[in-house]
């Protein structure tokens, strides 16, 4: 199947590992133009090919923007925006001093608002805009012990539900890929020890973890050609983990 994305502009943030890498990874490979933002992305950019990338916080205010339009400058335009970022730390409602909701909602919902604002004139430049955030599957099912991420990751779904709305005329899907069991650094913090990790593997229907390149293979499609009629969904990407009707 022909995904189209040859050519394509894309930036994706949060790229130098983990999902963010593995997103750009395999646009390049499809053929897009891609540059990439992180604390620390020179490395990766070499790496994968990427045409561009910028060292960066996009929690901080200013950040985002300066992001796009490095972007912008590098690739001439863009036509593609994954939306990713590092998850706040762990931790109970109970426990979660009061300035950790502050820095966090800065790094998970005010960095994908203010990256989306200003790519916005770019992408309805073009002929096949696409946003997509990564998410998480608390969304639709909490996670224990992740009191932050359970809420500020819902919010940045309701954001990209309503841009799906909003942007429907400028013909630009926005949608949501929901991670769950992914082994990624972040799930080896979350596990604790590598028992931990085999027993979360357990725990998913599929009896074992997800790749990064598996997770972004969903992503890379969203981005697509094909996808032209896709928008404001939450597709979880979990091993079946998701049980019930949510």
């Amino acid at each position: 199947m022909d995904l189209g994305l040859a050519g394509r502009r894309a930036l994706v943030t949060a790229a130098s590992k983990g999902l963010g890498r593995a997103c750009a990874a395999t646009l390049i490979a499809e053929g897009a133009r891609v540059f990439i933002s992180s604390r620390s992305p020179e490395a990766t950019a070499r790496e994968i090919g990427a045409e561009g990338s910028l060292a960066a916080d996009i929690s901080r205010e200013g950040e985002p923007e300066r992001v796009v339009a490095a972007a912008v400058e590098a690739l001439g335009g863009l036509d593609i925006v994954v939306v990713n970022a590092g998850g706040p730390p762990p931790g109970t409602f109970q426990d979660t001093a009061l300035p950790a909701w502050d820095a966090a909602y800065q790094l998970t919902l005010m960095s994908a608002v203010r990256l989306v604002h200003a790519a916005l004139p770019h992408l309805k430049r073009s002929d096949q805009g696409r946003i997509v955030f990564i998410g998480s599957i608390s969304v639709r099912q909490p996670i224990a012990n992740l009191a932050l991420s359970n809420s500020l990751r819902g919010a940045v779904t309701g954001i990209a539900k309503t841009l799906s709305l909003e942007l429907a005329s400028d013909r630009i899907t926005v949608n949501t890929v929901a991670p769950d069991a992914i082994l990624t650094d972040r799930i080896r913090q979350l596990a604790g020890s590598e028992e931990g990790v085999r027993a979360m593997a357990e725990r998913v229907p599929m009896r074992r973890l997800g790749t990064p390149e598996e997770f972004a293979a969903a992503v890379v499609f969203l981005c697509s050609r094909q996808a032209a009629y896709i928008s404001g969904q939450t597709l979880g990407v979990d091993g079946g983990s998701l049980r019930g009707v949510h």
